[in-house]
């Protein structure tokens, strides 16, 4: 993997390896409070959302590996694999911007067909 000195690249690389250990606290610590995250199931904006987000995702997540972190000092992008409890294999790009020193906006862009397969064959509660 490409080794990145921006502080963007560091910020992305902290918070892909707080993903991957399913650390919500710290991608919060990284996060402005107006963070906005922006995915194929909608647009999220603040903490709180945000964390419930993650909160979601970390107990989905089974294992995960980081493909890349490339950035400098104002964007970043991340690539992760990860193995999810209703998906097995999904690949998973972020485009992070950082500002003041804080994760300010991610896109994230997976195939969020698995996941809607896997969701039509959930029953409601």
């Amino acid at each position: 993997m490409a080794e990145q000195t921006g502080n963007a690249a560091k910020i992305a690389r902290a918070y892909v390896d707080a993903i991957a250990n399913k650390d919500v606290d710290t991608i919060m610590a990284i996060s402005s409070e107006d963070v906005v995250c922006t995915s194929p199931i909608g647009k999220l904006t603040g903490t709180q959302a945000f964390r419930g987000f993650h909160d979601g995702f970390a107990r989905m997540i089974k294992t995960m590996s980081i493909l890349a972190v490339y950035g400098d000092d104002e964007q970043a992008v991340i690539v992760y694999d990860v193995e999810t409890h209703p998906v097995p294999h999904a690949v998973t790009v972020e485009l992070l911007k950082v500002r003041n020193g804080k994760i300010a906006s991610t896109e994230v862009i997976y195939d969020a067909t698995p996941f809607a397969a896997y969701m039509a064959t959930v029953k409601p509660h």
